[in-house]
């Protein structure tokens, strides 16, 4: 069931990109240890139900390449209500997905699994925490739903 506004007339329901960069379609594989043994195909499965419960949609995506997750963001403006992005080792390299992601007039909320800053230096900086609205690190999968909350929490406003 839609959700409604006191007036009884149905919601806009919300679509969120969520954008996945390169390895993270390795999560379950890629070092356990460090980021935990659910895969993206669970945690894209998690956010599509969480996301029906508060009135959204989502469209979960991944890519390995710098060009796709650019073309991506260029392809959601104006088709999306909000971004939230795990960049993975882009987040720390890539002035194009900066430039992508500030022709975007929608919030952006940055996600990553790890806390970045008990790591190695380099991920101490990020490009694309300079267009979000804010960033989550260190909570795992569980950070996608976070940011889903907040996100939500942002088009209310």
């Amino acid at each position: 069931m839609q959700p409604t506004h006191e007036n009884g007339l149905p919601k806009q329901r919300h679509n969120i990109l969520i954008l996945n960069g390169p390895n993270l379609n390795m999560l379950g594989i890629r070092e356990p240890d460090v980021y935990g043994f659910k895969n993206l195909s669970a945690i894209a499965l998690e956010c599509g139900e969480y996301a029906g419960e508060l009135g959204c949609t989502v469209d979960f995506r991944q890519s390995n390449h710098e060009g796709e997750l650019v073309t991506i963001i260029q392809e959601a403006r104006g088709a999306c209500a909000g971004v939230i992005i795990n960049g993975g080792a882009y987040a720390h390299t890539s002035i194009a997905l900066l430039d992508a992601l500030k022709i975007l007039e929608v919030p952006i909320i940055e996600v990553h699994i790890t806390n970045t800053f008990k790591r190695e230096s380099f991920r101490h900086h990020s490009y694309i925490s300079e267009v979000a609205r804010g960033v989550i690190c260190g909570f795992g999968g569980h950070g996608y739903i976070l940011a889903l909350d907040a996100m939500r929490a942002l088009l209310e406003e």
